[in-house]
């Protein structure tokens, strides 16, 4: 389940490449390690029409089944879309494109943790060493409801992103899904242009030679103190 990945690109960069004809993500840092339930840049087909870059919370909303507390913390990781909480949400108005230079996996050997830092090793996974831009598949939705009790209800901007079964690079990391990632600019603008029986198709395992592993020292992985969201296989 990718809970962590990195954005370190330009603003430009991304809206040229979807053809974003409007940005309304304010500054987005050089380089940014993006967590669960805080603020991501995607790309979606606003109300009015207009393609745009702009920032929302990472996690949908979770199925009501599966919310264990007062506050839905959100759900990162969307394995089954045709499961019938995720149908409202596959039409061209609530896809979106997040964008992604490299994303992380967590070692899968208990405490398997830096010796200096005491923190979980994590395997970064990038299209190439020079970590060039991709987007992951992703979905997004108005909700009101509360992300955490302390501040109560309110009304949010929310997005996640699709799964399916890993390639032979992160199997031996994460047995159970990778991110369902788009390379080239056709895969984008199918995604967020053309009807669901034809987007669909790109939940699709990536090539084994797709993506490589990178290194990035764990001094740089800070996980905020907050409750996690949660992956789905529903």
């Amino acid at each position: 389940m990718c809970n962590l990945y990195n954005i370190t690109t330009s603003q430009e960069a991304i809206r040229q490449w979807t053809k974003a004809m409007r940005d309304i993500s304010g500054n987005l840092e050089p380089s940014l390690d993006v967590y669960p339930n805080l603020p991501g840049a995607v790309v979606r087909n606003a109300p009015d029409g207009q393609r745009e870059l702009a920032k929302l919370l990472w996690g949908m909303p979770t199925p009501p089944e599966r919310v264990k507390s007062k506050a839905d913390y959100g759900t990162t990781n969307i394995r089954n879309p045709q499961y019938a909480h995720w149908l409202p949400y596959l039409g061209v108005e609530n896809r979106c494109l997040v964008p992604v230079t490299s994303f992380a996996e967590p070692s899968p050997t208990p405490n398997d943790k830096d010796p200096e830092t005491g923190i979980q090793r994590t395997c970064w996974f990038a299209l190439n060493e020079d970590r060039p831009l991709f987007f992951f598949a992703g979905m997004w939705t108005r909700w009101q409801g509360v992300r955490r009790v302390k501040d109560g209800p309110g009304d949010f901007e929310l997005y996640g992103f699709l799964t399916t079964k890993p390639n032979a690079l992160i199997a031996p990391i994460h047995e159970k899904a990778m991110p369902v990632i788009l390379r080239t600019e056709e895969e984008t603008e199918i995604w967020l242009t053309a009807p669901w029986s034809e987007a669909k198709k790109l939940q699709r395992t990536a090539p084994d030679d797709a993506l490589v592993i990178v290194d990035k020292p764990a001094t740089q992985i800070k996980f905020p103190q907050q409750a996690p969201a949660q992956g789905s296989l529903f």
